[in-house]
């Protein structure tokens, strides 16, 4: 009888590990997606409680809050895409009449100029430029094949967004009940999360207006035409996860240099790699150290880390992930003396037993 039953429970495990197999296996390809879906529901949270206290009903709040970020994302990106397209064209119909040897032949020694280096540099700069553009044609073709594939990723994101939003609370509710970790636990790992979180998204913002700044003051040095609405629009994209300010200087800095100010170009080539792209290095862990009372090395290790595994995403989850690695250390340590993990059954609260009155005299 012993066996019987032991082998009915292994069946069971087995059963109940076969449908989580299956449930990952359904839900890996769209995981990210469902992650950039409930980080947007919980950034956006504070919008919709607001929402909700003038519209009074929950369905109709997170249908507005949604629709109104993905008007307002969708009007930014095609702001961006169709200056970048016309950056672009402009920028291959240029090349084909720049001359690389005469831009050389300004910008270096005349004694390098003169000679055959300058022969051999100007090929080796026509060879990169047409495998750059043979690279960008080929991801613009994936592109479009692949582009079924995302906007069915950017609808499993809404879906997402919009369910964590109206049903958030109820969702985070149920998962707690789930788990085994005492109150005070499940209050720290939350309360990491949500520090982490906010922190990258205000680095985030705020690094994007001092690279804007920073990378505004290149462009009135260096004589740059048009420099405060360059400015502005460096800010607009720095601030953008993954776009970054190089969308907007990369093409200043070639625009210098095909309108035969080789000096200028070079130098704000140099300002732009050497303190635009250094802020975001430097500042960026420094504020999500000083918010979440993390080592700057260890949320810079974890930046660095997450970006090269998870993406754009690693931003977050990379610090978080070390973060929630320290915290349970910590907790360990401390439960070594008194338990503050995990629950245990005399924690909980005691059932109250009704006295049957009628047993009284």
């Amino acid at each position: 009888m012993g066996e019987k039953e032991g082998f009915k429970q292994l069946v069971n495990y087995a059963l109940i590990i076969g449908l989580f197999i299956i449930a990952f296996l359904v839900i890996r390809p769209i995981a990210f997606a469902i992650i950039y879906g409930i980080l947007l529901a919980f950034i956006f949270h504070p919008v919709y409680r607001l929402t909700l206290r003038v519209l009074r009903y929950k369905t109709l709040s997170a249908v507005v809050v949604c629709f109104g970020v993905v008007a307002i994302l969708l009007t930014t990106i095609y702001l961006i895409l169709s200056s970048l397209l016309t950056q672009v064209v402009n920028f291959y119909l240029t090349l084909q009449t720049i001359d690389i040897r005469s831009i050389l032949e300004q910008v270096l020694p005349a004694i390098i100029s003169n000679s055959d280096i300058s022969s051999v540099l100007a090929n080796s700069i026509n060879i990169s430029i047409s495998k750059i553009l043979a690279n960008s044609a080929t991801g613009l073709g994936d592109f479009v094949l692949n582009l079924p594939s995302y906007i069915l990723q950017l609808l499993v994101i809404f879906l997402v967004f919009f369910f964590g939003l109206r049903d958030g609370e109820s969702a985070f509710e149920y998962f707690q009940s789930l788990s085994h970790l005492k109150k005070e636990t499940q209050n720290k790992f939350f309360t990491h999360f949500k520090s982490i979180t906010h922190s990258v998204i205000i680095g985030e913002i705020i690094v994007g207006l001092v690279q804007g700044l920073v990378a505004g003051i290149g462009y009135f040095i260096f004589g740059v035409p048009n420099a405060l609405l360059l400015t502005i629009l460096t800010m607009v994209v720095s601030i953008i996860p993954i776009v970054g300010p190089w969308l907007i200087w990369i093409p200043v800095d070639v625009y210098l240099f095909i309108n035969g100010e080789p000096n200028a170009g070079l130098g704000l080539l140099v300002y732009g790699l050497l303190l635009v792209n250094w802020i975001d290095a430097v500042l960026r862990p420094m504020i999500v150290s000083r918010n979440t009372e993390l080592n700057t090395v260890i949320v810079l290790v974890g930046m660095i880390g997450g970006l090269q595994i998870f993406g754009i995403l690693g931003l977050i989850i990379g610090p978080l992930t070390l973060a929630y690695v320290l915290l349970v250390a910590e907790l360990y340590r401390k439960n070594l003396n008194e338990p503050v993990i995990f629950k245990k059954e005399e924690d909980e609260e005691p059932i109250p037993i009704k006295k049957d009155k009628s047993k009284k005299k």
